[in-house]
C-alpha cells in the first residue's frame, strides 16, 4: 500500500546543504535525482545567491564531478549536478528504496521532503538505512493515500498558492495580478512561488486527466 511521509532532516545530512552551508540565505528547490549506473545526477533550482558563485561552490566540492547551469527563470537558476554512484547516506536511501520525491525545499540550515513510497516496508528500509548512516530525520506527518483525490498528492502550501492564484486572477486573460504580486501575498519569493504553482498544477492535471489512462498505451 503506498505511504505517504513528510520529513526533514539537517542540511549537513543532505550533500546539498553540505556543499552550500557557506552561502547563508539560499533555497533550494529539488526538481528530481536520477539514477543512473555511472553517477547520480539532481537537478535542483537555487535562488537567493549569485548564479556564478553557487556554481564555483558546487565544482569545488568533492563530491562533486561535474556541474552545468541548464536555465534560469526569475532570480531562480536550474542547476544539475553530477556526483559519484557511491554516495551514501540520505541520497542512497532515496535510491535504494526506490522512492518518489514529490516535494523538496531546502536552506543551509534544514531540508523538507514529501516521499512516496510503494509501501510501509520500503519507508522502514529508509528510515532504517537513516539511522545506519547516523542521520538525525524528523517524521512531520505519514499517511495512506486512499481516496482518488488524496493521489495528487497536493501539499497545504501548494493548494494555498493554487486557490490564491486562481482567486486573484493569475490564471485570467488578461491577468490580474503578476507573479511578484501574488508572491509577496504569500510571503515566499518569485522563484519558490512559480515552482510551487507549477508542480500543483502538474498534479492536478495528472489526477483529474491521467487517472483514467491505460498505462500500457
Amino acid at each position: 500500500m503506498t505511504v505517504i511521509a513528510d520529513i526533514s532532516v539537517p542540511a549537513d545530512a543532505f550533500p546539498l546543504g553540505r556543499v552550500l552551508e557557506d552561502i547563508p540565505g539560499v533555497e533550494i528547490e529539488l526538481e528530481r535525482i536520477v539514477p543512473l549506473q555511472e553517477a547520480i545526477i539532481p537537478l535542483f533550482w537555487i535562488s537567493g545567491g549569485e548564479a556564478s558563485t553557487i556554481d564555483t561552490t558546487l565544482r569545488d566540492h568533492p563530491e562533486t564531478k561535474a556541474v552545468d547551469q541548464l536555465t534560469s527563470a526569475e532570480d531562480a537558476t536550474l542547476f544539475e549536478v553530477r556526483w559519484s554512484p557511491d554516495i551514501n547516506g540520505l541520497i542512497g536511501a532515496l535510491v535504494d528504496t526506490r522512492a518518489k520525491i514529490l516535494e523538496a525545499t531546502g536552506t543551509a540550515d534544514e531540508w523538507e521532503f514529501r516521499l512516496r513510497f510503494s509501501s510501509h516496508e520500503e519507508l522502514s528500509t529508509f528510515n532504517v538505512a537513516l539511522t545506519e548512516n547516523d542521520i538525525p530525520v524528523t517524521l512531520r506527518h505519514i499517511y495512506n493515500p486512499t481516496l482518488p483525490e488524496d493521489e495528487a498528492a497536493l501539499s497545504a502550501e501548494q493548494r494555498d498558492a493554487l486557490l490564491t492564484a486562481y482567486r486573484q486572477g493569475y490564471f485570467e486573460v488578461p491577468r490580474r495580478t503578476t507573479l511578484t504580486e501574488l508572491a509577496d501575498t504569500v510571503e515566499i519569493s518569485d522563484s519558490a512561488l512559480s515552482q510551487r504553482l507549477r508542480r500543483a498544477t502538474n498534479a492536478v492535471v495528472e489526477d483529474a486527466l491521467l487517472r483514467d489512462d491505460d498505462p500500457n498505451e
